[in-house]
């Protein structure tokens, strides 16, 4: 039986690490924990939240453009972090040019908003209903 678990540490492939990195560091504010020297692996923390991004192709393999069959799933991952200050963030992720509706009450509770990263994975911040 498993007594203890540590945070997972999600994997996401990405199609470019330099606008990957950009968008989590630069817009989120995570800070890159180890990297490898050709940018096709990064891991990245922020508080206790640690991501791991691998480039979805090598180097003399990808294309101009991400393939939409490739990329269609993403759009079916959410990633959830707990943030109380769901009002600051949002106005800091418009600021930073993301298209981002307000937080919003849920029917399970919580107030919650999105924002989806360059790849099309979506970042869902929350907070409990008692906080705002």
């Amino acid at each position: 039986m498993i007594e203890r678990l540590d945070p997972a540490v999600p994997l996401l492939q990405v199609f470019d690490m330099q606008t990957t990195l950009k968008f989590y560091c630069d817009v989120i504010g995570f800070q890159v924990v180890d990297k490898t020297d050709h940018d096709w692996w990064a891991m990245i923390r922020l508080g206790d939240a640690t991501l791991m991004l691998n480039t979805a192709y090598e180097d003399d393999k990808r294309p101009r453009a991400a393939d939409p069959k490739r990329v269609k799933g993403h759009r079916d991952v959410s990633l959830y972090f707990e943030f109380f200050d769901l009002d600051g963030l949002h106005a800091h992720l418009r600021d930073k040019g993301c298209k981002v509706n307000p937080p919003a009450k849920t029917s399970y509770g919580l107030r919650q908003m999105s924002v989806r990263d360059p790849d099309g994975y979506e970042l869902c911040f929350t907070a409990p209903l008692e906080v705002a």
